[in-house]
């Protein structure tokens, strides 16, 4: 038992400073009835979220259900069925009938079920001729028939021929369980796209952080198995934020969040969709934040780029599959976050899929700022995708008693892993990451904790020196260095400690008092690193390096013809100062905060202006453009409220509407921001009472933006997306991309 204390206290610790189940029976309707479609359809993806009756072209009636058994015998619309047609996927369907239960094919028949399976899930195609289409089980590759009585069977055998039917509009349908994003009034599109974008960007964040990374259900999970819950499913809402009792144990006994209420054995209610009693919450680290519905009402109002970063940390991740219980997770960093890369597109099909088909949803991966500005234009929303690991490339690290390194890569392996992520549609890298490596040291930001971890990915703790200087008179994204402890946690009497004292020989790090800074900087494989990233394009994150390494960062960025501009996307992990912030910005470089709430972006843009005037730049030289990194699902934790004497955010909210929205919203029409409510169980989500419990909240972030700044923080917000893309511009157009 005390071994599992000490790994919760540091798994725990981590994920308070860190970086960056059972199926429901029963099923509800969030909507109400849905009204019939216009037309009957045309593609295999049109049919998504519609109403339809099931009409045979065998015999020309439709399917309804009689004691249990589904005919095609009714002989008109009203008589027949309405299947509400709820997209699993591309071109795969759920058929849930009025009475809230799931088609489902059982042996040869077929019947409805409450509980979602596979077996629920039907793949529809075009027959031939074009104007009816054929339905087949998709766990099983048979096809659905009508027999000579009428009835509704599958075919004995994958190759048996398959009857086809007609999609005909309907009502009375049930609307499948879903989250409601409570936002009315069409989004906006661009004005042009060789115009200025008009949209914040969130330059940090994980979305591919799931408890499944993979739409069929067969990669495992993330972070070892701590995280729970999903940013998709294929059976839904229900499915991807149902209880979290299999990953967090009975009332969360195991859940690696429980010291935030100084107690390891504490625990919560596990229940989730739909009355979510104890999560997701923003101090609940290790529940879902990004599921699919959240992030479209960030959309929706207004968020147009995001950066989704693969990420893990192989010690963490270590320590966290012992938690979870679940020992075959995988734990390597670049087979972590290439598999959460490739889940984003799985994404993408999903939302996709809920939108009528290939390229028609508003999660769209881009892989240029061209095509960036091209979505935008659209009135979608750019995702960026980007790698922010511990040993990137594989560059792990063992150091030897005598500071003797095996390295675990070579120049050969940069390049062909930079290939690989390029290939994959990656264009964010952080060369940098909590944990030392071939390439150099991280940036210090925990003195004891992340120091183990260390320890355990490199057999070495820290070496440190002292911090050099900076301007302490002006303001710093984060100031360098931190107080060292000692790096063993526990007292010795239980096994982890006594391994790591095992392992040291009992000799511990002693450190000088005060704040200090990583003594390893950037390394030849480093600098041999960096200059490849530039060579292709790539953006280039300052965050998590060492803070002298950010300065020999932007040394090798100002050799480049022209200066090569470097991101900081979520303040900076190690530090980074007024002198370092200038030079990023005369490189065209970005410095985007952490998420706060409103009073927080206010407060930082007060800075970022501070700092333009110190580089020399004006609005006319870059756009004053303010975003955030938000490091969703990252376990960094999420803002607060703003407090009682903040003036108070009011429901409904309107945007792009009054005296602090400039022209450059003129000619959008009003959007309106409901308080999110769940209408099954009446759960809400207030921002002045919760603050960012989830990413739906960053719609009621932005009416705090407007309160607390006004005209200037709402441009400097919805400017962010275009100073962004010119960053991007300007380090992926020099070498003939």
């Amino acid at each position: 038992m005390k071994t599992r204390l000490i790994i919760l206290s540091i798994l725990s610790s981590v994920l308070i400073i860190g970086c960056g189940g059972s199926s429901s029976s029963g099923r509800g309707s969030s909507g109400g009835n849905p009204p019939p479609p216009a037309e009957m359809p045309l593609t295999r993806f049109d049919m998504a979220n519609g109403c339809y009756a099931i009409q045979s072209t065998q015999t020309e009636k439709f399917v309804a259900a009689s004691d249990g058994i589904y005919n095609a015998n009714a002989a008109s619309i009203g008589a027949g069925d309405a299947f509400f047609m709820q997209p699993a996927n591309l071109g795969k369907y759920l058929f849930y009938t009025e009475d809230r239960k799931l088609l489902t094919a059982a042996g040869g028949s077929v019947n409805a079920q409450d509980l979602a399976t596979d077996a629920a899930i039907w793949t529809v195609d075009i027959a031939s001729g074009g104007d009816s289409f054929t339905i087949v089980s998709d766990g099983s590759s048979q096809a659905l028939q009508v027999n000579d009585n009428g009835a509704l069977v599958v075919a004995e055998s994958a190759n048996s021929p398959a009857s086809q039917f007609k999609f005909v509009p309907t009502s009375n349908c049930s609307s499948y369980p879903e989250m409601p994003t409570s936002v009315s009034g069409q989004t906006f599109k661009g004005n042009g796209v060789d115009k200025p974008i008009v949209g914040f960007a969130d330059v940090h964040t994980h979305m591919g952080m799931s408890s499944e990374m993979s739409y069929a259900g067969d990669v495992g999970p993330s972070a070892g198995g701590v995280l729970y819950g999903e940013v998709i499913h294929r059976f839904g809402v229900d499915h991807a934020l149902e209880d979290c009792e299999d990953f967090h144990g009975p009332m969360g006994i195991r859940d690696g969040n429980n010291v935030l209420s100084m107690n390891p054995t504490d625990t919560h209610e596990t229940k989730g969709w739909p009355s979510f009693v104890d999560w997701p919450r923003r101090d609940y680290l290790t529940h879902q934040v990004m599921y699919y519905k959240w992030v479209e009402r960030a959309y929706l109002s207004g968020l147009r780029l995001m950066v989704n970063h693969g990420t893990n940390i192989a010690a963490l991740c270590n320590v966290g599959k012992v938690l979870a219980a679940s020992p075959e997770a995988d734990c390597n960093d670049m087979s972590v976050a290439v598999k959460q890369v490739e889940y984003l597109y799985d994404v993408q099909d999903y939302v996709d899929a809920q939108s009528g088909g290939p390229g028609k949803g508003w999660y769209r991966i881009v892989k240029s700022p061209q095509e960036a500005r091209e979505v935008i234009n659209d009135g979608k929303m750019a995702v960026v995708l980007g790698v922010e690991v511990a040993q990137i490339f594989d560059c792990g690290v063992t150091i030897l008693l005598g500071n003797i390194e095996q390295r675990k890569c070579d120049q050969a392996q940069i390049d062909s892993e930079i290939q690989r992520l390029w290939d994959l549609g990656v264009r964010h890298v952080y060369p940098f990451h909590d944990i030392d490596s071939s390439l150099g040291g991280a940036g210090i930001f925990s003195g004891d904790v992340i120091n183990v971890l260390n320890f355990l990915d490199t057999g070495s703790f820290w070496k440190t020196t002292t911090c050099r200087d900076y301007p302490v008179d002006e303001p710093s994204v984060r100031t360098p260095g931190t107080e060292m402890t000692t790096a063993i946690p526990g007292t010795g009497s239980d096994p982890l400690t006594q391994a790591l004292l095992d392992a040291t020989g009992g000799v511990t790090p002693l450190y000088p008092p005060g704040k200090r800074c990583n003594a390893r900087t950037v390394t030849d494989l480093g600098e041999y690193a960096l200059r490849a990233l530039m060579q292709r394009g790539m953006v280039i994150d300052i965050d998590h390096a060492a803070y002298h390494s950010k300065d020999i960062m932007l040394d090798i960025a100002d050799e480049q013809t022209p200066a090569y501009p470097l991101a900081s996307s979520h303040d900076a992990h190690g530090g980074l100062t007024s002198d370092q912030v200038v030079r990023m910005l005369k490189n065209g470089g970005t410095v985007y905060p952490y998420k706060g709430n409103g009073i927080k972006h206010k407060e930082f843009l007060e800075k970022l202006k501070f700092w333009r005037a110190k580089a020399g730049i004006s609005n006319n030289d870059q756009i004053l453009g303010l975003g955030y990194g938000a490091d969703a699902n990252g376990f960094g934790g999420h803002p607060g409220p703003r407090g009682g004497d903040s003036e108070p955010v009011q429901y409904p909210i309107t945007l792009f509407s009054g005296d602090d929205w400039g022209p450059q919203f003129a000619n959008f029409s009003p959007v309106t921001v409901d308080m999110l409510v769940i209408p099954e169980s009446g759960k809400y989500w207030h921002i002045d009472e919760t603050g960012m419990s989830h990413y739906g909240l960053v719609a009621d972030f932005v009416e705090e933006v407007r309160l607390e700044g006004g005209k200037e923080a709402l441009d400097a917000l919805y400017n962010s997306a275009e100073g962004y893309v010119q960053m991007w511009e300007r380090a992926y157009n020099r070498n003939g991309n």
